[in-house]
């Protein structure tokens, strides 16, 4: 009987790039940025890495395929590099790798690094992957806002939120992730707005104005995770365990059958309801400290809360607008500034929402802090609503 991970991995050390329009970069120097700051924050030597996970989306920006351009540009000591990919959910699953790889004994220290250099594309969104032989069945004609647009109509309408209120509240989220980007120096956009410009901005899908929308973005992020005797060993206390890691994925139910009505995530459902097992929480609203959610479009995040099971069905907007998911809430969310502040590099965007409940677990947040968090959790997603998916991590202090 499977027993899951929880306790048997530690995060020896993080690093996140800055995020932004890295004109002055390439993919090979915003991966040494992270990696330096993960191993330093590790204090270890590359010779003590055993494996690596390499997540990155778009071949064309110069990443390529296979391990090699981490290796090359890391220098890595000819260890084993795997690269994975799984939509925006890439980064999430490097460090799935590398967390399997130390929990299973096969390594004693492993690397995950995520890194996109999506700005070098001249494309306004997120650039138009290989759609192989699922997405034209699903979406032929679709695009990501217009996808999302349609997620927000139909949690309106099951649940009899007027437009005017749910505007507000999906305009309430993108006040409060810039009001935290500000506060964060990594972050590629770092000015707070108002509820009116974001209800006056232009519209891009009907609800969705222009601040509703995360941007594009270049950056890279890195974990490193060993054993908790391994870290212990080597002196480091307060450590910073890994509780959960779940993924789920589509098998065509939403898209291709009649029991799904386009108001939530199916894969977070089931992802949320595997992590809270795996890391032993029974109430979630009461138990997570703080979240990262993969807030590509405000109204994502919004539904999310209710599909993580903290916020009730077709409450999630009312706990929005209570302040709820503020930086001083009951469960913060986006503390950094989310995927709207720091936009969404795809391969790095899984590792970048881990490396700030990390930051916060160890007290070392600075002007974000928040007081005493336990547990911290991170949804990351890929895909549309009808066809993705989801990883869901919990990470918490040694000993929770």
């Amino acid at each position: 009987m499977a027993q899951g991970i929880r306790d048997k991995v530690a995060i020896l050390g993080m690093g996140c790039s800055k995020f932004g329009e890295r004109w002055d970069c390439g993919p090979d120097d915003l991966m040494v940025e992270a990696y330096i700051e993960a191993m330093n924050d590790a204090g270890i030597e590359p010779s003590q890495l055993d494996a690596a996970w390499f997540s990155t989306h778009v071949d064309e920006m110069g990443t390529g395929k296979g391990g090699t351009p981490m290796s090359i540009a890391l220098r890595l000591p000819n260890i084993a590099v795997t690269r994975v990919e799984n939509f925006c959910a890439s980064g999430s699953e490097a460090f799935r790798g590398a967390v399997y790889a130390v929990a299973s004994g096969a390594a004693d220290i492993a690397i995950a690094l995520g890194v996109e250099k999506l700005k070098d594309t001249g494309y306004g969104g997120l650039p138009v992957a290989n759609p192989g032989t699922l997405m034209p069945q699903v979406m032929p004609n679709g695009s990501a806002p217009g996808n999302f647009a349609q997620l927000a109509s139909a949690y309106r309408a099951k649940h009899g939120v007027s437009k005017d209120d749910l505007k507000r509240a999906i305009a309430h989220v993108s006040v409060k992730s810039h009001a935290n980007g500000a506060k964060n120096a990594k972050a590629h956009l770092r000015k707070a707005v108002t509820v009116d410009q974001v209800l006056n901005a232009p519209m891009i899908a009907e609800p969705l104005g222009l601040f509703d929308c995360c941007g594009v973005s270049d950056g890279a992020a890195c974990a490193i995770v060993t054993t908790p005797e391994i870290a212990k060993a080597m002196g480091k206390k307060n450590l910073t365990m890994v509780k959960a890691i779940q993924l789920s994925v589509s098998n065509g139910y939403e898209s291709q059958y009649n029991g799904w009505d386009g108001s939530h995530f199916h894969t977070a459902r089931i992802a949320a309801g595997k992590a809270y097992r795996e890391a032993g929480i029974e109430r979630p609203r009461e138990q997570i400290s703080m979240i990262e959610v993969h807030d590509c479009f405000s109204i994502t995040e919004l539904v999310t809360m209710e599909d993580l099971f903290i916020s009730p069905e077709g409450q999630g907007w009312r706990d929005v607008m209570d302040g709820f998911y503020d930086a001083d809430g009951g469960v913060p969310c986006q503390i950094d500034g989310g995927l709207k502040c720091f936009g969404h590099p795809i391969g790095a965007s899984g590792l970048r929402m881990l490396y700030e409940m990390y930051l916060q677990l160890q007290g070392r947040a600075g002007e974000r802090q928040l007081k005493d968090p336990v547990f911290g959790m991170t949804h990351n997603l890929g895909g549309a609503p009808a066809s993705n998916v989801c990883s869901v991590a919990i990470i918490g202090q040694e000993g929770a």
